[in-house]
């Protein structure tokens, strides 16, 4: 997770709907709603530990009539979250270039082509560095850890030093609306997107399962407690947002309004060193999520799966070519990735409280909810239900082609798409996970234990 990064360079919308104080509750709603999927989802990996994830899940929690059909969507569904959320990483770092000529240049800016170019490129480096520098990997792994801690201090610092504060009562008491809404509390529930975005990532080491020892009680315990880790510190670089930020008006109508903020530091070297800082950190965390891909085949010479590698990078690339039609690109992304991952979640959590509900026995888990599973699913089915409908909202009205949110538009013509290729081959040729377990054992193949 990299919630604190992302709380600076991703919530502006927030102080568009919300304002200061609507973004300080918006956000504490949205991690204290939130933290019911991510114990759902932990006590799941606990009973199935294993790097499939909701696909797998799925395939073990669904009903038996059900089990090929809605593994297969799942599998599609995170596949189409990965593809997004590789995309809004490149976004990010691109903008952070602009960003860090803007500190000396306050009025430059990329065009649309050269800047869909500069995230092509990004993402031609994170390709070569997850296959001919595979090898670094493990470096960078290192280097994102004291990098994430560190940078957080660093950050911090200069801040509560340096830049003036906006008054007590404007951070946690004014709630605006100034994204055109009827009401205020539509404004602020549309501001929970880019908070809820901010905070996803815990469920990352679900992927990795099968490198971990004694992973049915190590993994659920890293989910739940890098979520509340992560969400503290995301808090508290909020406050110093939005105490340090400066006029809600300025930061709102600024590029980037990150940049306000550093600048409110006095010091062009300051607010450079914090942009490349967050530049570093969120490359690496690019290298790292598109290294989590998984496409058929290994490269045993460098133990790499390149074909995994070309085909999400290929299909982010095509994802960017949306920054060339709108100028709300990065909220489509941001849009289209929490829509797909929440899809995910709703199928696999919804297996599990069907399961619940019907008092049909589960696996035993050592990282587990007891008497309080059923309400606690129920929650996180319903909520991130709630949230999907959010997702499908534009940042204001009224709304343009170029402004619209065209999330909801890939969201079903992905899906349209995955029916049509399941009724074509997947019914034919797909096996879900939890069947080919079955299978291997009922054929007397050894399998590998947890």
């Amino acid at each position: 997770m990299a919630t604190w990064e992302f709380v600076l360079v991703s919530l502006s919308v927030g102080l568009l709907n919300g304002g200061f104080g609507g973004l300080f509750w918006v956000f504490i709603g949205t991690i204290v709603c939130y933290s019911p999927v991510v114990a759902s989802l932990a006590e799941m990996e606990s009973m199935a530990p294993t790097s499939g994830g909701q696909y797998h899940w799925v395939s073990e929690f669904a009903p038996p009539e059900y089990q090929k059909v809605a593994s297969y969507a799942a599998g599609w569904m995170s596949t189409l979250a990965w593809l997004a959320g590789v995309t809004s990483g490149s976004f990010v770092v691109t903008t952070l270039v602009e960003v860090l000529i803007e500190v000396t240049n306050p009025t430059f800016a990329f065009p649309n082509w050269q800047y869909t170019l500069i995230m092509l490129a990004f993402l031609v480096l994170t390709i070569f560095l997850n296959t001919w520098g595979a090898r670094v990997l493990p470096m960078l792994e290192t280097i994102s850890l004291f990098g994430h801690i560190g940078g957080f201090v660093i950050t911090l610092i200069p801040l509560w030093v340096l830049a003036p504060k906006n008054p007590a009562h404007a951070v946690f008491a004014e709630v605006v609306n100034n994204g055109g809404w009827s009401n205020t509390g539509t404004s602020c529930l549309v501001a929970q997107v880019t908070v809820l975005y901010c905070n996803l990532g815990s469920d990352s080491a679900v992927h990795i399962s099968e490198e971990v020892e004694d992973a049915s009680l190590v993994v659920p315990r890293c989910m739940w407690w890098s979520y509340l880790l992560n969400a503290f510190m995301g808090f508290i670089i909020l406050i110093t947002m939005l105490f340090c930020i400066g006029d809600l008006n300025d930061a709102i109508n600024a590029p980037a309004p990150y940049l306000s903020l550093f600048n409110n530091t006095g010091s062009v070297g300051v607010a450079t060193t914090l942009t490349i800082i967050l530049f570093v950190l969120i490359f690496s965390g690019n290298i790292t999520s598109l290294a989590t891909t998984w496409i058929s085949r290994m490269n045993y010479k460098r133990n790499v799966p390149d074909n995994a590698v070309y085909l999400t990078s290929v299909g982010a690339g095509v994802i960017c070519l949306i920054n060339l039609g709108s100028t709300t690109a990065f909220n489509i992304v941001v849009s289209l990735s929490i829509l797909a991952l929440l899809s995910t979640y709703m199928i696999s959590i919804g297996c599990v409280l069907l399961k619940r509900i019907r008092k049909q026995e589960l696996p035993p888990a050592r990282w587990s909810l007891g008497r309080w599973g059923m309400p606690i699913n129920a929650f996180a089915f319903a909520y991130s239900g709630f949230v999907i409908v959010f997702c499908c909202f534009p940042n204001s009205v009224p709304v343009t082609a170029s402004t619209a949110n065209w999330a909801p538009v890939m969201w079903v013509g992905v899906i349209g798409v995955a029916a049509v290729v399941y009724l074509v081959h997947g019914k034919k040729v797909y096996t879900p996970p939890v069947a080919f377990v079955e299978g291997r054992k009922q054929a007397g193949v050894g399998l590998q234990t947890i």
